[in-house]
């Protein structure tokens, strides 16, 4: 069995987890979450706990056991605490701005990059620093990853825009040149 899978979810007070067939919605004081599950799993919610069950031992129920029991876990911790992505902006000049549902980026290209935000998603821009933050860990990943895709951090200089916490290796420039 999965180590993962087979763990039990303890729902914390203020929290209510139904399960209607396949389809599994969580509410909290952040929102409410639905999710449908997989065939090859069943989800039981009893005694204030979610077991998460493999109908048989196929190589994709075995696979799905886990996943299942990984994204219910998410989906309650994002609508009691939710997530939050730190993204900060490394270059001279370069700047971010909110515009309604998007973020306009100037970040050395000729042009302002817009990368739209989804509904669900939080986005507060302070100086050089973008804060993404939701109750859907998917949402907000992909969001920042959004924003990050724009400018990577390049590995010379740092410029670009990344993670609060990353850590990038530098690399050395051209060494000398000349032959001898």
């Amino acid at each position: 069995m999965s180590r993962i899978g087979r763990q039990p979810i303890t729902v914390p007070s203020g929290v209510t987890v139904s399960v209607n067939g396949r389809e599994i919605s969580v509410q909290g004081k952040g929102g409410t979450l639905t999710f449908e599950h997989r065939p090859e799993v069943s989800v039981k919610v009893e005694d204030g706990q979610v077991t998460v069950e493999r109908l048989d031992n196929s190589k994709s129920a075995r696979a799905f056991h886990g996943t299942t029991r990984a994204l219910i876990q998410n989906m309650i911790i994002g609508v009691t605490e939710g997530y939050k992505k730190d993204l900060e902006i490394n270059g001279v000049g370069w700047t971010a701005k909110l515009q309604g549902r998007t973020v306009a980026l100037n970040i050395g290209y000729a042009d302002t990059r817009v990368v739209d935000i989804p509904m669900g998603v939080n986005v507060e821009v302070n100086g050089p620093r973008i804060s993404v933050s939701g109750i859907d860990k998917q949402l907000v990943g992909q969001c920042a990853a959004a924003i990050r895709s724009q400018r990577k951090p390049e590995p010379y200089n740092h410029k670009g825009i990344k993670y609060v916490g990353e850590v990038l290796l530098k690399k050395e420039g051209k060494a000398f040149a000349g032959g001898g």
